[in-house]
């Protein structure tokens, strides 16, 4: 599965696109990778993997996760934007 699936099935499963789960961690101010899976997890009912990757974005930036994951290209506003 690819990175961007991660974050779109993320979406579907919570209804929160992955620019509002940044701007959740930022309120929050959750920094730190364990902390923000198991804030995921337990508050948003996602598995291991899909916390995973929003973890990565958060902690990594959106930047550096389209230079490294997505090449280049990477939707932060949801499945519906692309519609």
């Amino acid at each position: 599965m690819s990175f961007q699936a991660y974050l779109d099935n993320a979406e579907k499963q919570t209804g929160i696109t992955p620019r509002a789960f940044l701007d959740l961690a930022a309120e929050k101010k959750l920094t730190k990778h364990g902390e923000i899976i198991t804030w995921l997890k337990t508050e948003h009912g996602l598995g291991h993997g899909h916390a995973t990757a929003i973890a990565r974005l958060v902690t990594k930036g959106p930047e550096f996760v389209a230079a490294h994951h997505t090449d280049g290209v990477l939707h932060l506003d949801g499945v519906a934007a692309r519609a």
